[in-house]
């Protein structure tokens, strides 16, 4: 039997479909999913490992060597997969890696692709694996303004907090590094805390002393070292134990892969694509356009998406923490708006178009706006960072929705910025603030409450159990409706009180906060359900409470109620 027969038989065999030969640098792809007897369950993380042979200078250099999974879903999608480097030398047997999570039930085929310095060198054959139906939700996908969803339909807001980074070794708080230096300031035990209390997301970064996966060298962060490697592996490692404990508790992530932080006279100092540490990038704004320094970030783009995109205890990618604060000394802008916008136009549409798991992207910005940045068609969540105006949270998500027609929210907020303060020095304000913060969001049309800054202070404050107060209605609102919560229109003729109200198809939502030092009397109307409250929620003891007409029409000196009717 010559070769073309002997290949023919083993395809009817194995079920595959022929698609090169023994002569292919890709000498296998192998996974436990192409073994029928093995049940692929639909959410759930498949790994596929493929041996080949190619040459290299840099197997990161996508423009040196990369290899692809080809996927076709059962819907007829066709989708791509970047593999990462596992083990192995150039020219002799090297191992690589590729990491799915199937949204869609039923059959695939999958075959891996190598290109060697731009060109297809090598295909492996196709292989057919079935996905079966299973209870997970999913990913967490875009629905409207006011919530995102899970792959199953499921509704979804995030409440939680910033943790921006475990516990530095010498922290530069003038006022509370002690505390800030606490070991249990690690992502074990905060994720833990955070999920007996009901929240369920965190904003992290990615920086020279967090997960530094893309520094060569890490300060003031003994839990990591230096490494000449292309990709840091205390960094890695790290990310790996993230993702496996956001998994754990159920915490989604909102992974700030860059900060301005590392942009700045210490942080480009110690940057990999600073020029000075053998990067290709001579300033800060060269890296922006420098198309030897884009196409490095694409690398390391190809790297987050090939070993995590699987997770979907990834909410979102966020491109850069405030990177206004990059592009500006002071008051003195150094990059032009133009270059930040065409930037992130241009890694947005790379990053979608890399991602089968279609992960949710963002990027941030502190006060001062870029042009065009809020419109850029791949950038799915816009983000600012509020300080010192909490009170107008819902009056500045309203703007930022209508003014960009997509969802918004409140990346950082506080009462202070100001880390040289005492913030002991105004507790009482600090606490509120943090609560009202959580309430102002819930009611206003943002997927994601806004999420404090300063963790550690909140933390030592007992503000983490708050958390569960606040979810309580969340869920109320997002399972007790119609699929949707709208902005209601109430009257309130107090005005001395904040009042604020929703609309989930079934019931009214109202909040009513008491800012004053004295007892308010009140009266809600503007809808025909308004004569009497189902339920009266206090938010401070975060239990329901006797509806009687006194409770429904007074409210205590800084008190704040949740008021439910049936529609």
């Amino acid at each position: 039997m010559n070769k073309t027969l002997i290949l023919l038989s083993a395809m009817l065999v194995t079920g595959c479909s022929l698609s090169g030969d023994d002569q292919s640098p890709i000498k296998s792809l192998t996974s436990n999913a192409f073994d029928n007897k093995s049940s692929i369950n639909q959410f759930e993380t498949v790994s596929f490992d493929s041996q080949l042979i190619a040459e290299w200078q840099d197997p990161y250099s996508s423009d040196d060597v990369a290899l692809d999974l080809k996927i076709v879903t059962p819907s007829n999608k066709k989708l791509s997969l970047p593999g990462y480097y596992v083990d192995g030398k150039s020219l002799e047997t090297s191992l690589w890696r590729f990491k799915l999570s199937p949204k869609e039930t039923g059959s695939y085929q999958v075959h891996a692709v190598l290109t060697d310095d731009g060109k297809v060198t090598g295909e492996s054959l196709i292989y057919n694996f079935t996905v079966k139906p299973s209870d997970a939700k999913g990913f967490i996908e875009s629905k409207d303004n006011w919530t995102f969803k899970y792959s199953n339909g499921e509704l979804f807001r995030g409440i939680g907090e910033n943790f921006g980074w475990e516990a530095r070794d010498e922290d530069d708080s003038r006022y509370f590094k002690e505390l800030h230096e606490q070991k249990r300031f690690n992502y074990d035990e905060i994720l833990a805390k955070l999920n007996q209390q009901g929240a369920n997301i965190i904003r992290t970064w990615m920086i020279y002393w967090n997960l530094p996966v893309d520094w060569k060298t890490v300060k003031n962060a003994s839990r990591y070292s230096d490494d000449a490697q292309r990709f840091n592996r205390s960094g890695t490692d790290r990310m790996d134990d993230l993702i496996s404990l956001a998994t754990k508790y159920d915490i989604k992530i909102i992974l700030s892969m860059d900060s301005h932080a590392g942009f700045d006279g210490n942080g480009w100092a110690l940057n990999s694509y600073n020029q000075a540490n053998g990067g290709p990038a001579s300033s800060v704004e060269d890296f922006f356009v420098n198309p030897k320094a884009k196409q490095r970030y694409k690398d390391k783009l190809r790297f987050l998406v090939g070993k995590w995109s699987h997770s979907p205890s990834i909410a979102a990618w966020e491109f850069f923490n405030e990177i206004d604060n990059a592009m500006y000394h002071g008051e003195e802008q150094h990059i032009a708006d133009d270059i930040i916008t065409a930037w992130h136009t241009e890694m947005s549409a790379y990053l979608k178009s890399i991602d089968p798991h279609q992960h949710l992207i963002t990027t941030s910005i502190s006060h001062r706006g870029v042009t065009g940045l809020f419109d850029i068609k791949d950038i799915d969540l816009n983000q600012s960072h509020l300080y010192k105006v909490t009170n107008r949270i819902p009056e500045i998500v309203n703007k930022f929705v209508k003014h960009h027609d997509k969802p918004y929210f409140a990346g950082e907020f506080s009462a202070e910025w100001d880390w040289s303060k005492n913030f002991d020095d105004f507790k009482e304000l600090m606490v509120s603030d943090f609560k009202r913060g959580l309430w102002y969001g819930i009611f206003s049309p943002t997927p994601v409450m806004p999420l404090s800054w300063w963790w550690e202070y909140f933390d030592e404050n007992g503000t983490t159990e708050y958390f569960a107060n606040v979810q309580k209605i969340n869920q109320l609102m997002l399972t007790s409706g119609n699929g949707y919560i709208r902005e209601q229109t109430l009257n309130n003729p107090n005005v001395s009180l904040t009042t604020l109200a929703v609309n989930n198809g079934n019931h009214i939502f109202a909040y009513v906060y008491n800012a004053t030092d004295i007892q308010q009397k009140f009266t809600l109307t503007g809808h025909p359900s308004l004569a009497k409250p189902h339920a009266v929620y206090d938010c401070e003891t975060g239990s329901f409470i006797d509806s009687t007409d006194d409770t429904y029409q007074t409210i205590a000196a800084g008190q704040d109620l949740v008021f439910i009717f049936d529609l």
